[in-house]
């Protein structure tokens, strides 16, 4: 996907704080504080332009939701989502996954969403996978016991890496679907992405795990 550069996007989002989280390791620990209601924390990785994250915070107002997105100018489309909804149940990060252990400890996050991840097919890229080990290790530092991974895909190859890379973890399968818009899966809310390849007929991968403790 080619970025089209935005130059007053890192002005615009600074001056959100309220809904993008300019300091976020100060909040490592007790992210309760940057919200109106102490709840459950769900984090999604890899936000895009914020539409699941939104109507997750919508359709589940017990619970307290992240979007996290390294580019500023995809953010800025969450920010104006965000901005219309003002819910206080969800904050964005502009920062990068790799450093997620910066920003979160051990039982501050109870979920974690992965949404049409980068597949980077070719082999020697395998480490970037947001499902690799070393990122579900890093998922399982910043999360509950018995937290859980939400994974959905279009991409046939990175969902079969993906269930080997969870069990090879000692993860627990506790669902899969191989087409889940043909499943009897409800109030199943979509990415900007799902919407567009499930319009082209693609079939649409999903599965949750669960860590073991």
């Amino acid at each position: 996907m080619r970025l089209r550069h935005k130059p007053w996007a890192k002005e615009k989002i600074q001056q959100f704080p309220q809904y993008v989280v300019p300091n976020p390791e100060e909040y490592k620990g007790k992210w309760h504080e940057a919200f109106a209601k102490a709840q459950p924390l769900h984090i999604e990785v890899g936000t895009g332009k914020g539409h699941f994250i939104t109507e997750m915070a919508k359709a589940n107002p017990d619970i307290n939701y992240i979007g996290i997105e390294l580019f500023d100018s995809v953010i800025v489309a969450a920010l104006d989502r965000l901005i219309e909804a003002d819910l206080p149940n969800l904050k964005l990060l502009n920062v990068n996954a790799n450093d997620l252990a910066k920003y979160f400890t051990k039982n501050d996050v109870s979920r974690v969403y992965l949404n049409f991840s980068d597949p980077w097919p070719k082999t020697r890229h395998e480490k970037r996978r947001l499902t690799y080990k070393s990122f579900l290790k890093l998922y399982e530092e910043i999360m509950i016991d018995g937290g859980e991974v939400h994974f959905k895909t279009d991409n046939q190859g990175l969902f079969e890496y993906s269930l080997l890379s969870f069990s090879a973890y000692g993860m627990l399968l506790k669902f899969i679907s191989l087409d889940l818009h043909h499943s009897d899966v409800h109030g199943n809310i979509m990415t900007e992405y799902e919407q567009k390849f499930s319009e082209k007929g693609n079939r649409i991968y999903r599965c949750e795990v669960q860590f073991q403790s």
